[in-house]
């Protein structure tokens, strides 16, 4: 994983740059956004949308993304 994406937040709290997007069945808030890259994803938590952003490259994310596909983090939504 690379360091956090560099960018000065803007007045709707992204970065200048990104344009960010979530998940169609999220609600509200509390939901994980994603922002492509040139070369990767950007991640936040849209809670917090001036807060950190995670950078992942293609291969890191596909590889998350297989996981996910296949259940592997399935557990982790149950209480």
């Amino acid at each position: 994983m690379e360091e956090a994406v560099q960018g000065r937040a803007t007045a709707r709290g992204g970065r200048d740059d990104l344009r960010w997007r979530r998940a169609q069945r999220c609600a509200a808030s509390g939901c994980v956004e994603l922002a492509a890259l040139s070369d990767g994803v950007a991640v936040r938590d849209s809670k917090d949308p001036g807060g950190p952003v995670l950078r992942y490259d293609r291969e890191e994310f596909a590889v998350f993304v297989a996981a996910a596909k296949a259940g592997e983090f399935d557990d982790l939504c149950t209480g």
